[in-house]
């Protein structure tokens, strides 16, 4: 039901509900009906103008790399990690002697307690064919800005790396994130790098083009 939110049912729901064996909704489905199920995928939302601009640059792309020239690209994102998730309750239950009633249990062990905020961690990395850097973490409560950006990130960690993996040449690659298109970043690239994908250059709203990602 593509265009009815919160109707689909699941072959066991079908089957509580109808009042028959799943495996009867499983020979209704697929012999009957003759039926195939597909899992869906999770997918880039993209705008018309994303899906042209997405196209249009990523020819770019393949005509200024071609094949020989892939490993040398160093794919290099930062990544935010939730520390404690969300727990599903569901799935997280309280065994008890059969007769205990629900007062009778300690509250302790009934309540799941969460803070306001999930704790959470900045990484960040560069992947290539060659290798990789090592995982950099930021310190809880620093902004990546276009100074932290160029200054402790690039040139403390990332750069050193890939110069010492690659050598003279090299591609690197980063996505339009704010501090990564800032115009000192973009001079600071161009003196300290062979070759980088300009954040003008690599298709938008696409982390699934990002190994890292």
């Amino acid at each position: 039901h593509e265009n009815a939110p919160g109707t689909h049912r699941t072959v066991r729901q079908i089957a509580r509900e109808i009042g028959i064996p799943k495996t009867a909704v499983h020979d209704i489905i697929h012999k009957d009906l003759k039926l195939r199920c597909f899992k869906k995928k999770r997918a880039q939302d993209l705008t018309a103008d994303n899906k042209i601009t997405r196209l249009v640059r990523a020819k770019q792309l393949l005509k200024k790399y071609p094949p020989h020239t892939v490993p040398f690209i160093w794919f290099t994102d930062e990544k935010l990690f939730t520390v404690a998730p969300p727990v599903n309750l569901q799935n997280d239950r309280v065994y008890a002697p059969s007769g205990t009633r629900k007062k009778q249990l300690p509250a302790e062990r009934l309540l799941k307690n969460r803070s306001n905020f999930s704790k959470s961690v900045m990484v960040s990395v560069g992947v290539s064919t060659l290798g990789c850097t090592k995982l950099i973490f930021i310190e809880p409560g620093v902004k990546i800005n276009g100074a932290y950006y160029r200054d402790v990130l690039l040139a403390q960690h990332l750069l050193p790396v890939i110069k010492q993996v690659s050598g003279p040449f090299f591609t690197f690659q980063q996505d339009s994130a704010p501090a990564h298109r800032a115009r000192d970043t973009i001079a600071f690239l161009s003196r300290e790098t062979p070759d980088f994908i300009s954040p003008l250059l690599w298709p938008p709203n696409s982390p699934d083009l990002n190994p890292v990602d």
